[in-house]
Order: structure tokens, then C-alpha cells, then sequence
């Protein structure tokens, strides 16, 4: 679950069973498929005329790039133009004899309707898994109501004018930490190259990690799986949305449209998907205690029910879904404006937790189940984060935390077919 409020304070059986399945009916020796994803969010304030530049990982090699850009949730249609990508050096600088312009249909600028978007030319850059790229974006009439990704934990850099091509902003370049616009990288990727893509909230967000390190636990999991040759050519795309629920829309203190309106866009139209993690719910069920409309709760039945409607969903296009057991959150307190605490953490919060757990475990609804509360629990109080995995939120794993999620995935199990 996601909290932006809580982020402004803080900042063991995997598979029960996974088939390798043939490569994608119609692959070719040239496959494009998501590299990299940001889920959009929210508006973020108004823009001037200004460039962007945005750092994001690949997680799979590839011979080409596409990028996607979104006004999802623009009021008024959106010009952005140019656009350049590189590699990346370190922090706002570029590697400038990588430098490519980017287009789209030819043309160096695209304005892009309200609530679409749009997908640019293939650009010729060999990309490698791992790779830091940089994407920078010029907003020529500005933005009153930009998409954004709220919780990046990327540093992005902002501009006055066309700096597009510069090697570097300069250090007095203002700072922020969510994504704008970028909601895809696309790969041109070897035959059998697949997808698997994370659903999930702030813990797949990775509230808690160190910004600007990759330290999310998606990230540790796509270097595992690059690092070993029968399974590096799978990538790992991170829809996490910080605040996310599986039922229901944003309603303060949640973020983002619901697991069940977003899973095609997010998902399973994502080029490349073969499996979906879902690792979502403990939203719903802190709502509960934290919300007082009747509209904002639901029951442990209709969060079970949500979760089989995402399976049979992905089902229906042939990519198989993990069910992510929830982890334990004990202890996890809502900050207010007034300085006071309210605690999400409720006896009969915990009670729907367990009971969804046991029928994520228990009930074969899923291709596979990776149990991330038993990974993650204190054996001495198993309502708790273990104390050395807890970023001091006691919702939120720490570095430490996400790399034993990551970790706790052997990439041997997937190439086994277990």
C-alpha cells in the first residue's frame, strides 16, 4: 500500500508453479517490449516553458528504443518537443557522443490530445540491460495540468529553455523526485525477450529505498534475472503506484486510478507481457480504518473478488499471474497536518490480511504465489516487519528489506519451470 504522506515523513515458497511457456505467438527476430514503466498518477503543478531531464534503468537489451509520453490527465493538449535521449553519466550530465534526437513521425515536436498518448519513432540506440538512459524532454507552451508519476524516487532536473542537447544542467537546475510525461521506454529486443510486469503500490514503488540507487526491490530482480543467461533476457517493468488500491479510485490519503480501471493500460497491453505479479490489497484493507465514507470500504470478499476479476482478465490474453502474499505492517501510523498520528494498523485489518493470505496461498486461483509476508515478518511477532528490513515507517521495507524481496526470488525457479 501507498501513502504519499507517509513518504513525505520517510521516505519460504516463491512459485507454487510457473510453465515456460513457447515465445509470443508472432515473435519475430525483432520484438519490441517494455524495458522500463512509470504508471501515471496524478497532476502535478503547473509548468513553464522548460526542459526536463528524467534517469530511468532498462531492464533488457535491446537494438532500438521507442519512448511513450502521456496526458493521461492533461486538461488541455500538451506540446513536447524536442526530445533527446543518451546515456546517462551521473546526475543531470550525459554521455554526449551518445546524444540522439527523438521524433515523432518525422517531426522533432508532437502535441498530444487530452487524456491520450503517443508513442515516438524508433530511435537507433543500442541499449543494454542495466543501463542508465537520459530522457529529456522540452515543454515549448509549458503545462497547466502535467501527468505525472508521483513517487519516482529519481532525481529529475528542470530548466528554463530548449536544453535538450546539453551536455549538463547547471547545479542551480531545479530539482524533483516524480516522473513527468514518461510512462514507457520500448526495447527492439531478441526472439523470446518477455515481460514480466509488477501491479502493485508504495512497496513496489519502493517507498522506503534509497532515491537515485535502483534499490527497489523490481530493480535488485531484474539484475538477478539479467545476471543469469538462461533467464536474462526477461524484463521486469515496475507499475507500482504509491497510494494504490485494488477497488477503488485515489481518495485521499490513496493515489491513482484502481488495479481494476488501470490493469489493461498498465499491464497487459504492456509489448512484451508474458506474466503480471500482483502484489496489491493492503490499500484496500487499511481504508477501511482510515477512510469514513461506506463508498471507500469494501470486505474481504470483494477484495478476493477484485483479485480473481485481474486474473481472469490476464488469463483471457494468455499471460500468466503470481499472486504476491501482503506483508505485515504493525505499527504504521497516517501523520496529519496537526502534528498527531492516526495508526492504519487495526485488529481487524490485520484479520482481512490474514484471510486473504491464506487464499492467496491456499486457493490455486494463481499460476504461482510468492509469499512476501513470510519473507518480510518478525518470526517473533508476525504482525511486524522484521526490525532490520523496516525503513522506520513499520510499513515500508528499508534497502535491506527489498533486496531480500528481490532476493527471495531465485531466477533458477523460472528457468526450471517450476
Amino acid at each position: 500500500m501507498t501513502l504519499w504522506s507517509i513518504r513525505r515523513m520517510t521516505r519460504a515458497a516463491f512459485l507454487a508453479a510457473i510453465l515456460m511457456e513457447p515465445a509470443m505467438a508472432g515473435a519475430t527476430a525483432d520484438t519490441w517490449l517494455d524495458t522500463w514503466g512509470a504508471s501515471p498518477d496524478s497532476v502535478g503543478p503547473a509548468l513553464k516553458a522548460q526542459s526536463i531531464r528524467q534517469i530511468i534503468r532498462t531492464s533488457t537489451d535491446g537494438s532500438a528504443l521507442r519512448l511513450r509520453f502521456s496526458n493521461l490527465l492533461g486538461t488541455t493538449p500538451l506540446t513536447i518537443g524536442p526530445v533527446h535521449v543518451a546515456a546517462s553519466e551521473s546526475g543531470s550530465a550525459i554521455r554526449p557522443q551518445t546524444d540522439h534526437a527523438v521524433t515523432f513521425g518525422g517531426h522533432s515536436s508532437v502535441t498530444i490530445a487530452k487524456g491520450k498518448d503517443v508513442l515516438s519513432d524508433a530511435v537507433g540506440f543500442p541499449v543494454q540491460a542495466l543501463e542508465d538512459l537520459a530522457v529529456t524532454l522540452y515543454l515549448p507552451a509549458g503545462a497547466t495540468a502535467p501527468t505525472i508519476h508521483a513517487a519516482g524516487m529519481e532525481t529529475a532536473f528542470f530548466v528554463a529553455g530548449d536544453a535538450t542537447a546539453a551536455t549538463s544542467f547547471p547545479s542551480r537546475a531545479q530539482t524533483d523526485d516524480s516522473r513527468y510525461f514518461l510512462t514507457d521506454v520500448e526495447v527492439n529486443a531478441a526472439t523470446r525477450a518477455e515481460v514480466m510486469v509488477v501491479v502493485g503500490d508504495s512497496i513496489t514503488d519502493g517507498i522506503g529505498s534509497t532515491e537515485d540507487k535502483n534499490s527497489r526491490w523490481t530493480d535488485i530482480l531484474a539484475a538477478r534475472l539479467h545476471a543469469s543467461p538462461v533467464v536474462a533476457s526477461i524484463g521486469v517493468v515496475n507499475s507500482g503506484i504509491a497510494g494504490n488500491r485494488i477497488l477503488n479510485d485515489g481518495a485521499r490519503p490513496f493515489v491513482g486510478p484502481s488495479a481494476l480501471s488501470r490493469f489493461d493500460r498498465d499491464a497487459l497491453d504492456k509489448p512484451g507481457a508474458r506474466w503480471v505479479m500482483l502484489f496489491e490489497g493492503i490499500g484496500d484493507i487499511i481504508a477501511d480504518d482510515v477512510l469514513t465514507s461506506p463508498s471507500q470500504h469494501v470486505s474481504t470478499s470483494q477484495i478476493i473478488e477484485g483479485m480473481k476479476t485481474l486474473v481472469a482478465r490476464a488469463h483471457a490474453r494468455n499471460i500468466k499471474v503470481w499472486g504476491a502474499t501482503l506483508m505485515p505492517y504493525e505499527g504504521a501510523v497516517l501523520p496529519s497536518r496537526d502534528g498527531t498520528a492516526r495508526p492504519l494498523y487495526t485488529g481487524s485489518g490485520e484479520a482481512k490480511r490474514q484471510l486473504v493470505n491464506a487464499w492467496i496461498r491456499d486457493s490455486g486461483t494463481f499460476d504461482a504465489v510468492v509469499d512476501f509476508d513470510l519473507v518480510t515478518r518478525d518470526p517473533t511477532h508476525p504482525s511486524q516487519l522484521l526490525p532490520a528490513f523496516d525503513s522506520g515507517d513499520h510499513l515500508h521495507p528499508n534497502d535491506t528489506g527489498y533486496e531480500a524481496i528481490a532476493t527471495s526470488i531465485d531466477p533458477r525457479w523460472l528457468a526450471a519451470g517450476k
